[in-house]
């Protein structure tokens, strides 16, 4: 029994590992900057991990992937607000998303994350990190937030039966 159970804690820390990595490569690599909007994917590992574990593992994804991101990739300046907010997007989804992922849970999984982390908490790091004025840069976050709400439903809807397909199968729960 006492094997068995380090075997499922040796299997979750990997697993957690890899949505780090992978939240790492969706973040610093495969993400848009246009002006100060940034369209990515990254959400999909902070997701995953909320699916799988609940809402601490999956925010300390988010806030291990952005410190790691940070040191290892760095984009700016770093200011410990991001992580606080990557934390917190990781935590969204696990507690919406942790027992049954239905449609109106993702929906509210990603309205909160959008509409409230990504456009108003988010707005303030920058504005705070890089001295610009909060108002003029909320329209600009709006519209970002539009354009991520679509895209992370959808690919939330598409991804949730094989993500979880696979993840039963390998018996990574």
């Amino acid at each position: 029994m006492f094997e068995s159970r380090n075997g499922a804690i040796a299997k979750k820390v990997v697993m957690l590992g890899f949505l780090t990595a992978l939240y790492i490569v969706l973040e610093r690599f495969l993400s848009f900057n246009v002006w100060n909007m940034r369209v990515g994917f990254a959400f999909i590992a902070l997701a995953v991990a909320g699916m799988l574990y609940g809402p601490l593992p999956a925010g300390m994804v988010g806030a291990a992937g952005d410190v790691l991101g940070m040191l290892l990739f760095p984009t700016g300046p770093y200011f410990p607000g991001f992580t606080l907010t990557a934390f917190l997007t990781g935590a969204v989804y696990g507690i919406f998303l942790r027992d049954t992922v239905t449609t109106k849970k993702m929906v509210a999984a990603v309205a909160v994350n959008q509409l409230v982390l990504s456009l108003f908490v988010q707005t303030l790091w920058i504005s705070i990190t890089y001295g610009s004025p909060y108002l003029p840069l909320l329209p600009v976050r709006l519209t970002q937030c539009l354009i991520m709400i679509p895209v992370q439903l959808i690919a939330l809807q598409v991804l949730r039966r094989p993500i979880m397909s696979a993840v039963k199968g390998a018996g990574l729960q």
